[in-house]
């Protein structure tokens, strides 16, 4: 399970998130996903530590602290939900068929 990082400061790298994340454990992987048209970090990223020891220690220590002038929001990441490539609702897309 991973543990999601939410109100990043847009200046935060995988490096500075690990040391962060490191006072509380190991940690197996750090992801900071990145805008696909700009390339800038979303603002919200993921770490895996070692135990859920770990993670919980870490949610419970930085759920609200503040880092790089942002209060984080730290909690348990929920599993990614399956969607359409257009997302929402497709059944009825573009109209559907003609019904005359």
């Amino acid at each position: 399970m991973s543990v999601y990082v939410g109100n990043l400061s847009y200046e935060v790298t995988e490096d500075s998130l690990n040391t962060v994340f490191a006072e509380y454990g190991t940690v197996k992987r750090v992801q900071l996903p990145t805008d696909s048209e700009t390339g800038r970090v979303r603002g919200f990223g993921f770490v895996e530590m070692g135990t859920e020891a770990e993670e919980t220690a870490a949610i419970e220590a930085l759920n609200g602290a503040e880092w790089m002038g942002r209060e984080l929001k730290v909690n348990k990441a929920r599993p990614r939900e399956e969607r359409g490539s257009f997302g929402g609702n497709r059944s009825n897309y573009g109209g559907g068929r003609n019904r005359y």
